[in-house]
This record gives C-alpha cells, structure tokens and sequence, in this order.
C-alpha cells in the first residue's frame, strides 16, 4: 500500500469533543469520523486495526470449536417477549415498527435470536456441544454516549453461545472460551485481567469480565496481592470485618438536632464514622421500597442491594413519602422499629458492630448503644455482603490486602444456564428419550471497544503505540524525499523486499516534508518506521526506528531486513 493513496486525513490539533486519549488519538491519526452522537465511520486505517482484532478472535473462537453464522441485526419483539425481555430490557434498546405496525428492534444482543434458531434444529444430545458465534454490528441507546467507541450507540461485537447437555458441559464450554479469551488478548499484546464481574441484563450465573488495564478505565478492579484472585468493585466478595468484642452497653435514643449526614453526626457525639450505621434508601422498578444499612465509612454496593431483591431490574433513590409510609425518616434512618414488610438488608459487617449509632426513625433523633445482633429484628431484616469494595479491604480468598486499579471492559464470558432456553422451550432429548432444556453459555468481545483500549494503554505524547498483532501496519517505509527519484527508487525496493518477506508494510511515497512524515508515523504508531534517506542511496545505510521504545538503529543494506523480522519478533 502506497500513502499517496491511502485516506488518511490526519489532524495537528484534537477535536473539542474528544475527551480520552483514545477518542482523541482515533480523530487525529484518520482512523474515525463521527456521523452523530455515538456512531462512527471507520477509514481505512481504523478499518484495518478491525479486522486485525477480528481476525485474531475468528481464529481462537474456530480453534476452541465455535462455528460463524450471521444473524439479523433487526429482531421481532415476540422472540423477546418469549424471553420475557421486551418490556424489560429498558430504553437502550432501539424500538421501531415496520409498516405493517409489527415491533422489531435492532439488536442490542442475540440470546433470543440465537435460541430460537437452534431450538428449531437440534433435537438430540448428540448433536451437543455446540457453539456458535457471529462478529456483528449491535445497537443500544445509550443516554449519554461518550469516549469515542468506549459508550457508541452501535458498536461491533463478537457474540457466541454455547448449548450443552448439562451443567457440567456448560463449565466445560465456560473453561474454553475463557482459555480461548486469553489467548486472544495476550496475542493482541494486551495487559488485561480476568475478573470476575455481574452478569446484569443478559441473567444467568457465573461471569469474567477480561479487562484491559488502563487508567482510563470505568471499571474498577480490586486485585489480590499474594493470590489470583480479581473481582470488578460491583462484584468483590468481601467477608465480615473483624470487630473486637466490647461489654454491650443498654439502647439509648438521644436527641442530635439537625444531624442528618454522617459527618455532622460524628461531630455532634463525638464519635467516629466506623462507630455509624449509615442508611440508603431506594425504590425498585416496581416501586418496592429498599433500605440498605452499612457502616458509616463504607458505601453502599447497589449492584449487590439489586441482586437481594427477586425480581428487580434498576433502583433509583427513594422519595420521601415511600420512606414516611415504612415508618422511616429521611436523615435518620434506622433498621429499629420499621413496619412490617419492608425490604430491610444489612450489611454482615453491621452485623458485628458494638454499642453503634444509627438513626431513630423520627426526627433529630438516633439510638446508640446500639448492638445488631440483639436490638435488630433478625425475622425482619435480610444479612448480606452489601458494601463496596476499597484498598486494603482483606482478599475473600486468602486474606491479604486488595488493591485497586483501573480498566477496561473489552469482554465477558456469563454462564447463563437455562435461563433462556426454558422461557423459550428450547429443548432436546436426553439419553434417556427424556426431554431436557439446553443448558447455555454467552460470550462476548467489543471489537471498536478493544481498539480503544489498546489505545489508552499504548500511548504517549506523540500519538498511538500499536502492538504489532493489531497495528494498521506493521512497519512504514518512509522515502525522506519522495521528489528525487534516486530516493523513491530506493524505498519502493525496500518496500517490495519486506512485501515479499511477508511483512504487512506501507510505503510512505508523499511528496511532504520529512518531519510531516514522522509526525505522522509517530501519530498513527507504526511498530516499525524504516527510513530511506540520502545515507541510503549513498552508503546503503538504513535507519530504523522502533515506535514504543524509540530506539534508532543504523543497518547495511544486506542486514536490514532480517534485522527489522527480529525487532518485530520483540513487539
């Protein structure tokens, strides 16, 4: 590929809505463009970083026993009403009528899809285990999306599913495609964690995000230092704090005027935030009222709270007439003395709590002294890890100290079991001739969402730093002046020598100044840049300069090209 045809518009300077490297890098290099809020067009060079990555995930997805197929991206509603989704899925996904006044929607996943088709089909367990993927446009409607391709409204994703006869086959299925995900990620070059995660909208049980560690991240990871163990914040398990025992001390309510935060409730007794039972109260989609207590110094884990309440799909804070009607009082809550029937849950830490402060539901008043497991209702309140995981909170595991960093989720792998294939009667025949639902796995990658992680962490002041395995090129053939012909002449060799050895090379032929060329080389991330200047034509002396470390080295014509093979065995 010659530059001098190549549709890349670079940019000097970064557009004013691009917030992240990645979105910023993207635009400048001539990699995307925008169409509208959160949908983009890719040029040839972002094109290509694609289909590199997809390239990468067909080959392990094939090589762990997934077979491609393509399904419609516009879906019936009543594959989703079979699945009891439609109405629940909620305003991401992206409604519309046909003109006969049928609903469909463009899909935001395939689960629905993926069962009908093969509950029409496979009919006998010998024709399980079966996986099936697709790498496919997705659509969801995203309330605000931002960070270039980190939150788009349609983004590409590889989806596969696998069907088993069993729980066991299922695992068996999960075990592959996790393998098979660590393969593709450490085959893109990519620092990433497995970790485990919720598997939110898509149901099912056990769940891994692989995320990409960046700074840039959304996600927080708590990690273990002294074991593998490696949660997302949403779905770190974290044990009782240990509290040392104290002699309990009788209930006592006091007045504590205006006292309605944390902060100023401490100050007034003179007590510290880990000696405080904080309340959060909430409402479920359904308007079920939800209160939730953790120590004063911890936060409240809402992915957790949703999770204890059998049939609730989002929260949103409570108004202040739910909280009256359940005998609370806003800004001085407490699990004593609720009516009946409320949805109470503590956390297990609070549990352990002596002589501890927490709200009197009236107002301007708290009890203290108080002990959890004598003063609280045990009949009337669910005990449950609720709070959010921080630094230094103990390892489920081992116990050593967590840490906390920063990611990107680039994929996750969900053990769904027969969530979907009962709702929707996708079932088989056993053994036995008795019939059975198909037991199921979901696996997916953001395609667009991996090139941008990449980015975020594979940059610096310059531009994008590729790993070879995804770069748009491997390695760029820059003629210093491409007006003399004698220099032109020379590079165009050096290009179809590394074309014939196999390297995926372009040759910079632009009739531009030197450091125009460099900047840009340097912007979009060559692995590789190989410089044809007069040294060359004159001496046969070739420079070459690795992107990510910013080594030059100085080669003969004769050694230059098993030279530059090994840099990129380095990369």
């Amino acid at each position: 590929m010659r530059a001098s045809n190549l549709y890349a518009p670079t940019l000097r300077n970064t557009p004013a809505e691009a917030e992240i490297v990645s979105h910023q890098l993207m635009y400048r290099a001539g990699m995307i463009r925008k169409v509208a809020g959160g949908m983009y067009t890719f040029l040839p060079l972002g094109w290509r970083v694609i289909r590199k990555i997809e390239q990468i995930i067909r080959e392990e997805m094939d090589a762990a026993g997934g077979q491609e197929v393509c399904m419609p991206i516009l879906q019936p509603s009543e594959l989703w009403e079979e699945s009891g989704r439609w109405a629940a899925y909620g305003d991401e996904m992206m409604r519309i009528k046909d003109r006969h006044s049928r609903d469909f929607c463009l899909g935001p996943t395939h689960e629905e899809m993926i069962t009908d088709l093969v509950r029409d089909e496979v009919r006998s367990y010998k024709q399980l285990p079966l996986m099936l993927y697709q790498i496919q446009d997705k659509f969801r409607d995203e309330r605000r999306p931002r960070f270039g391709l980190m939150r788009s409204r349609e983004f590409i994703m590889k989806d596969l599913y696998s069907f088993d006869k069993d729980v066991e086959g299922m695992n068996e299925s999960y075990r592959k495609m996790y393998d098979a995900y660590t393969k593709i990620f450490t085959r893109m070059g990519l620092e990433f964690r497995p970790v485990e995660a919720d598997n939110g909208a898509i149901g099912g049980g056990h769940s891994h995000e692989f995320t990409v560690l960046a700074d840039a991240g959304e996600s927080n990871i708590a990690y273990c230092t002294s074991c593998d163990y490696a949660a997302s914040d949403e779905k770190a398990e974290l044990k009782p704090l240990d509290i040392p025992a104290e002699e309990e001390l009788p209930l006592e309510k006091v007045s504590t005027p205006g006292t309605n935060t944390i902060e100023s409730l401490c100050e007034y007794l003179h007590v510290s935030a880990d000696q405080t039972i904080k309340a959060v109260a909430y409402q479920t989609d359904k308007d079920e009222l939800v209160l939730a207590f953790v120590r004063g110094d911890h936060e409240v884990n809402e992915v957790k709270v949703i999770n204890q309440i059998e049939g609730a799909l989002d929260l949103r804070m409570a108004d202040e007439d739910a909280i009256r009607a359940a005998g609370g009082c806003p800004g001085f809550m407490g699990p004593i003395g609720l009516k009946k029937g409320t949805h109470v849950l503590v956390d297990a830490t609070v549990m352990k709590m002596h002589n501890a402060v927490t709200g009197a539901n009236e107002a301007d008043a708290h009890f203290r002294q108080v002990n959890p497991e004598r003063d609280f209702d045990r009949g009337a309140v669910v005990v449950a890890d609720l709070r959010m995981v921080s630094e230094g909170d103990p390892c489920p595991h081992c116990g050593a100290p967590l840490k906390m960093t920063r990611g990107i989720e680039a994929g996750q792998v969900f053990t769904l079991g027969t969530k979907y294939s009962q709702a929707m009667g996708a079932v088989f025949l056993d053994e036995n001739g008795k019939e059975q639902p198909l037991v199921m796995g979901c696996y997916g990658i953001g395609v667009g969402r991996t090139m941008a992680a990449a980015i975020e962490q594979n940059n610096d002041e310059q531009g994008i730093i590729w790993p070879r395995a995804i770069a748009p090129f491997e390695v760029v053939i820059v003629a210093v002046n491409a007006k003399k012909d004698d220099q032109l002449a020379y590079a165009e060799g050096v290009y179809e020598e590394c074309r014939q050895a196999g390297m995926d090379v372009l040759l910079d032929d632009r009739r531009e100044r030197a450091g125009v060329k460099f900047k840009d080389c340097d912007l979009i991330g060559y692995p590789v840049r190989v410089v044809i200047g007069p040294k060359a034509v004159d001496e046969g002396v070739i420079e070459v300069k690795v992107r990510r470390t910013g080594e030059v080295y100085t080669f003969h014509r004769e050694e230059y090209l098993s030279k530059v093979q090994e840099l990129l065995k380095t990369l």
